[in-house]
Protein backbone atom coordinates (compact mmCIF):
# COMPACT_ATOMS: atom_id res chain seq x y z
CA UNK A 1 0.00 0.00 0.00
CA UNK A 2 1.24 3.55 -1.04
CA UNK A 3 0.52 7.02 0.70
CA UNK A 4 0.98 9.93 -0.91
CA UNK A 5 2.33 13.20 1.02
CA UNK A 6 1.93 16.45 0.01
CA UNK A 7 4.67 18.61 0.71
CA UNK A 8 7.11 16.32 1.12
CA UNK A 9 9.77 17.99 -1.11
CA UNK A 10 13.20 17.26 0.84
CA UNK A 11 15.41 14.72 2.72
CA UNK A 12 14.35 16.53 6.09
CA UNK A 13 10.39 15.80 5.04
CA UNK A 14 11.27 12.31 4.35
CA UNK A 15 12.99 12.19 8.17
CA UNK A 16 9.76 13.37 10.10
CA UNK A 17 7.97 11.17 7.96
CA UNK A 18 10.28 8.14 8.87
CA UNK A 19 9.83 9.53 12.79
CA UNK A 20 6.48 9.37 12.78
CA UNK A 21 5.78 6.34 10.87
CA UNK A 22 7.71 4.23 13.63
CA UNK A 23 6.27 6.34 16.34
CA UNK A 24 2.70 5.32 15.55
CA UNK A 25 4.32 1.24 14.75
CA UNK A 26 3.30 1.34 11.41
CA UNK A 27 5.25 -0.74 9.16
CA UNK A 28 6.90 0.78 6.05
CA UNK A 29 9.28 0.23 3.67
CA UNK A 30 11.12 2.53 0.83
CA UNK A 31 10.17 6.22 1.56
CA UNK A 32 10.60 8.53 -1.12
CA UNK A 33 10.00 12.22 -1.99
CA UNK A 34 5.92 12.35 -1.66
CA UNK A 35 5.27 8.65 -1.18
CA UNK A 36 5.49 5.91 1.36
CA UNK A 37 5.47 2.19 0.77
CA UNK A 38 3.51 0.56 3.71
CA UNK A 39 4.35 -2.88 4.13
CA UNK A 40 0.81 -3.71 5.42
CA UNK A 41 -2.88 -1.79 5.03
CA UNK A 42 -3.37 0.44 8.35
CA UNK A 43 -6.33 1.22 10.19
CA UNK A 44 -8.49 4.25 10.11
CA UNK A 45 -7.48 5.51 13.23
CA UNK A 46 -3.69 4.83 12.18
CA UNK A 47 -4.18 7.03 9.21
CA UNK A 48 -6.11 9.70 11.23
CA UNK A 49 -3.06 9.89 13.48
CA UNK A 50 -0.67 10.07 10.77
CA UNK A 51 -2.52 12.48 9.29
CA UNK A 52 -2.68 14.81 12.37
CA UNK A 53 1.02 14.13 13.46
CA UNK A 54 1.98 14.92 9.85
CA UNK A 55 -0.05 18.52 9.69
CA UNK A 56 2.15 19.75 12.56
CA UNK A 57 4.89 19.42 10.10
CA UNK A 58 2.76 20.90 7.10
CA UNK A 59 2.53 18.27 5.73
CA UNK A 60 -0.70 16.34 4.10
CA UNK A 61 -1.85 13.05 3.16
CA UNK A 62 -3.33 13.03 -0.41
CA UNK A 63 -6.99 12.32 -0.77
CA UNK A 64 -7.82 11.88 -5.39
CA UNK A 65 -5.66 10.44 -7.99
CA UNK A 66 -5.27 14.13 -9.55
CA UNK A 67 -4.00 15.94 -6.66
CA UNK A 68 -1.31 12.86 -6.59
CA UNK A 69 -0.10 12.75 -9.94
CA UNK A 70 0.33 16.94 -9.56
CA UNK A 71 2.34 16.27 -6.08
CA UNK A 72 4.17 13.32 -8.57
CA UNK A 73 4.77 15.69 -11.40
CA UNK A 74 5.79 18.51 -8.84
CA UNK A 75 8.55 16.32 -6.79
CA UNK A 76 9.69 14.83 -10.52
CA UNK A 77 10.43 18.68 -11.21
CA UNK A 78 12.06 19.69 -8.07
CA UNK A 79 14.39 16.49 -7.77
CA UNK A 80 15.31 17.08 -11.46
CA UNK A 81 16.06 20.46 -10.76
CA UNK A 82 17.89 19.79 -7.15
CA UNK A 83 20.25 16.94 -8.55
CA UNK A 84 20.97 18.08 -12.32
CA UNK A 85 24.75 19.00 -12.46
CA UNK A 86 24.43 20.30 -15.86
CA UNK A 87 26.62 17.67 -17.13
CA UNK A 88 23.87 16.07 -19.35
CA UNK A 89 21.23 17.82 -21.14
CA UNK A 90 17.73 17.02 -19.51
CA UNK A 91 14.41 17.47 -22.17
CA UNK A 92 12.24 18.05 -18.96
CA UNK A 93 8.87 16.54 -21.36
CA UNK A 94 10.68 13.43 -21.74
CA UNK A 95 12.67 13.02 -18.01
CA UNK A 96 8.77 14.03 -16.56
CA UNK A 97 6.89 11.51 -18.86
CA UNK A 98 9.35 8.31 -18.53
CA UNK A 99 9.94 9.00 -14.83
CA UNK A 100 6.01 8.80 -14.19
CA UNK A 101 5.44 6.29 -16.88
CA UNK A 102 2.78 8.75 -18.64
CA UNK A 103 2.22 10.82 -21.87
CA UNK A 104 3.56 14.41 -21.17
CA UNK A 105 0.68 15.64 -23.07
CA UNK A 106 -2.02 14.14 -20.52
CA UNK A 107 0.39 14.99 -17.72
CA UNK A 108 0.66 18.79 -19.03
CA UNK A 109 -3.09 19.13 -19.30
CA UNK A 110 -3.84 17.51 -16.00
CA UNK A 111 -1.27 20.10 -14.52
CA UNK A 112 -2.48 22.70 -16.33
CA UNK A 113 -6.02 21.86 -14.89
CA UNK A 114 -5.67 22.00 -11.24
CA UNK A 115 -2.65 24.36 -10.64
CA UNK A 116 -3.69 26.58 -13.13
CA UNK A 117 -0.20 27.36 -15.04
CA UNK A 118 1.70 25.29 -16.90
CA UNK A 119 4.13 22.76 -16.32
CA UNK A 120 7.11 24.55 -17.73
CA UNK A 121 6.13 28.18 -15.81
CA UNK A 122 6.41 25.75 -12.48
CA UNK A 123 9.94 24.46 -14.07
CA UNK A 124 10.78 27.95 -14.66
CA UNK A 125 9.62 29.33 -11.30
CA UNK A 126 11.36 26.29 -9.47
CA UNK A 127 14.28 27.55 -10.91
CA UNK A 128 14.13 30.98 -10.37
CA UNK A 129 13.96 30.05 -6.77
CA UNK A 130 17.07 27.58 -6.82
CA UNK A 131 19.36 30.50 -8.60
CA UNK A 132 18.38 32.80 -5.62
CA UNK A 133 19.35 30.46 -3.19
CA UNK A 134 22.56 29.72 -5.38
CA UNK A 135 23.02 33.92 -5.34
CA UNK A 136 22.45 33.92 -1.48
CA UNK A 137 25.25 31.45 -0.99
CA UNK A 138 27.63 33.03 -3.02
CA UNK A 139 29.34 29.91 -4.18
CA UNK A 140 28.98 29.98 -7.60
CA UNK A 141 29.12 32.65 -10.47
CA UNK A 142 25.99 33.33 -13.05
CA UNK A 143 27.93 31.15 -15.35
CA UNK A 144 28.06 27.92 -13.73
CA UNK A 145 24.58 28.34 -12.11
CA UNK A 146 23.50 28.55 -15.83
CA UNK A 147 25.35 25.83 -17.00
CA UNK A 148 24.20 23.65 -13.53
CA UNK A 149 20.80 24.71 -14.36
CA UNK A 150 20.78 23.87 -17.96
CA UNK A 151 20.33 27.76 -18.85
CA UNK A 152 21.60 28.19 -23.12
CA UNK A 153 23.57 31.42 -21.92
CA UNK A 154 23.62 33.46 -18.73
CA UNK A 155 21.29 36.47 -21.03
CA UNK A 156 18.75 33.74 -21.21
CA UNK A 157 18.78 33.31 -17.14
CA UNK A 158 19.27 36.41 -16.71
CA UNK A 159 16.26 37.61 -18.63
CA UNK A 160 13.95 34.98 -16.96
CA UNK A 161 15.07 35.60 -13.26
CA UNK A 162 14.41 39.62 -14.16
CA UNK A 163 10.57 38.82 -15.92
CA UNK A 164 10.09 36.44 -12.40
CA UNK A 165 11.72 38.65 -10.15
CA UNK A 166 11.70 42.42 -11.51
CA UNK A 167 15.09 42.31 -10.59
CA UNK A 168 18.70 41.25 -12.48
CA UNK A 169 20.32 38.24 -10.82
CA UNK A 170 23.22 41.03 -10.17
CA UNK A 171 21.05 43.64 -8.90
CA UNK A 172 19.41 40.99 -6.31
CA UNK A 173 22.64 40.13 -4.96
CA UNK A 174 23.42 43.20 -4.25
CA UNK A 175 19.85 43.77 -2.34
CA UNK A 176 20.63 40.80 -0.32
CA UNK A 177 24.15 41.75 0.45
CA UNK A 178 23.06 45.79 1.41
CA UNK A 179 19.99 43.99 3.41
CA UNK A 180 22.54 41.69 5.37
CA UNK A 181 25.00 44.73 5.69
CA UNK A 182 21.85 46.51 7.14
CA UNK A 183 20.66 43.79 9.13
CA UNK A 184 24.30 43.80 11.34
CA UNK A 185 24.47 47.51 11.35
CA UNK A 186 20.88 47.64 13.21
CA UNK A 187 22.02 44.90 15.32
CA UNK A 188 25.48 46.50 16.58
CA UNK A 189 23.40 50.01 17.80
Amino acid sequence: MRLYIKYMVSLRCKMLVKEELERLEIPFGLIDLGMVELLEEISLKQRNQLKKNLMRFGLKLHKDKKSILIEKIKNTILEMIQYTDGSSKVNYSDYISEKLNYDYTYLANIFSEVKGITIQQYIILNKIEMVKEMLLYDELNLTEISYRLQYSSVAHLSGQFKKVTGFSPSYYKEMKKKREATKVKMGSI
